[in-house]
């Protein structure tokens, strides 16, 4: 298509005549004149078609053109400060339908988020998700350019595995010509041999976790980037993985900002993300939750959800009066939608409020040795405006290959590192046992088949070092950076308990 021209630069032949190859997202006449909203995948651009002699075969289709047609249009380029872009295409002279859409399901009216998953498909099409997924495109990227940048060998690791990489209770199980293998948790016990061998590596690919878990935080199936580096300690590995997101987020929002705040996301929280960021012991987060600033915290949710609950309950009453009043059919349309998105929020506030006793019976009686649960997460990192580094959990509640702290055998050498405002953890990581008979105790420990990980214990039978990474859930990551509710949004096809269309 060599005549094509792309919305995102029409701004470089404002006064010229081009060509648009796009969809049609909304068509509107007004008596001699039509106004199509067009959009190609690189933004969205209106174009005006007057009725004349140029416009005489193809005008009266072009106004009542269905939702999600696609065309070829050619006009002149015209800058127009109150457009979209700030440019339209007028003086049309051509406009071709290259696809038709009768009866497009997902309308301007309003839909339930079970109907827009089942046509997730299409969903994609709508101007949010369409933002999101952009996003997430310069978030992989942003994190493939650190790592590359830092001398970093990309390795690729296995989807199967054959022994557990994290808990057992989260593996999908798979029949390997008669054998059972499983969809790999991580990557990580695989680079740590390709670290043996380049220094610093990654691997980023998708991994699995058979968690029956339907909370906004998880899916069954997401993306994982997993650095290891040998010759590092503790401290080392935090600065690392500080330095990592601030670069991350600071290329997200240089790219992507206005498409954040299309989302009603707080770009300056975003913008504040520098380093040090909070770094805390297990036992310090154990002390918070047990004070009164948790408590505090969790006594004002119940009082302003309750109140948030109310106001909406009045908000959809006036909302439903409009919706059935004699008010003009635009009037209607738009109550209609505030209504859904209304009962919506007010439907995920009343699940929330019996949740919040809960929370606080759990954050007082956190008991030393437990692992930090959901709901933990969010309390330690609403109160802090930057990312918290929790460090040094129980080896208990921990995988097998962490590295036992030597001033303290009860814990590891670990970190988690929660996303403020209560997005909770999105980056988990540790040093690894690099003591070779510790590790065989670790595994035997564990439960775990020896003869399963014998090439991992070679690993420290030749040439051990010190050495640790993390990984980071992409989902998660851009979760946080998109001010999103819920994860589902944040990959093209999301896996969840029970959901697996299309």
């Amino acid at each position: 298509m060599r005549d094509r021209t792309f919305v995102s630069s029409l701004g470089e032949h404002v006064g010229r005549s081009v060509t648009l190859y796009g969809w049609v997202q909304r068509a509107r006449p007004s008596g001699k004149v039509a106004f199509l909203m067009i959009r190609d995948g690189t933004g969205m651009c209106q174009c005006v078609l007057e009725r004349n002699e140029a416009t005489a075969d193809f005008f009266d289709l072009a106004k009542k053109l269905p939702q999600e047609s696609s065309i070829r249009i050619t006009g002149r380029v015209k800058a127009d400060e109150r457009a979209i872009g700030g440019v339209e295409l007028h003086e049309v002279t051509a406009c071709e339908v290259l696809g038709g859409s009768d009866d497009f399901p997902i309308t301007p009216k309003p839909h339930g988020i079970d109907f827009l998953f089942k046509h997730r498909h299409l969903w994609f099409r709508s101007q949010r998700q369409h933002a999101i997924l952009r996003i997430r495109a310069t978030l992989v990227d942003a994190i493939r350019q650190f790592f590359n940048g830092r001398g970093f060998v990309l390795i690729d690791t296995p989807i199967f595995a054959p022994a557990v990489g994290e808990g057992t209770s989260t593996l999908f199980e798979v029949d390997y010509f008669g054998e059972p293998v499983y969809l790999a948790q991580t990557g990580q016990l695989y680079v740590e041999a390709a670290c043996m061998a380049h220094d610093k590596v990654y691997c980023f690919g998708p991994t699995f976790r058979a968690e029956k878990s339907k909370t906004r935080r998880h899916l069954t199936e997401f993306w994982m980037v997993e650095p290891e580096v040998a010759f590092i300690y503790l401290d080392e590995l935090l600065d690392l993985a500080e330095d990592f997101i601030v670069s991350v987020v600071q290329r997200v929002l240089a790219d992507h900002r206005a498409e954040i705040e299309s989302l009603g996301r707080d770009v300056t929280a975003l913008a504040d993300i520098r380093r040090p960021f909070v770094r805390l012991k297990y036992a310090d987060a154990v002390e918070i939750l047990h004070g009164s600033q948790a408590r505090d915290l969790l006594e004002r949710d119940l009082v302003e959800k309750k109140a948030a609950v109310e106001a909406l309950t009045q908000k959809i009453k006036e909302l439903e009066e409009t919706e059935s009043s004699a008010a003009k059919d635009w009037q209607r349309e738009k109550a209609a939608q505030e209504v859904q998105a209304a009962r919506e929020e007010r439907a995920e506030l009343e699940e929330q409020i019996p949740n919040i006793p809960t929370h606080m019976k759990l954050a007082a009686g956190f008991q030393w040795g437990s692992d930090l649960g959901g709901s933990d997460e969010t309390i330690i990192s609403r109160l802090h405006d930057r990312p918290v580094i929790v460090s040094h959990y129980p080896k208990e509640v921990k995988a097998f290959y962490m590295r036992l702290a030597r001033d303290d055998d009860r814990l590891v050498e670990n970190f988690d590192m929660l996303a403020p405002e209560g997005y909770g953890e999105i980056i988990g990581g540790s040093m690894r046992e690099e003591d070779y008979n510790i590790l065989l105790e670790r595994v035997k420990a564990h439960h775990l088949p020896v003869e399963a990980f014998e090439w991992y214990l070679d690993l420290r039978r030749y040439g051990s070092v010190p050495h640790g990474g993390f990984g980071l859930g992409v989902e998660r990551t851009l979760s946080w950076i998109c001010g999103l509710k819920h994860i589902r949004e944040t990959i093209p096809f999301p896996r969840m308990l029970g959901k697996i269309y299309p």
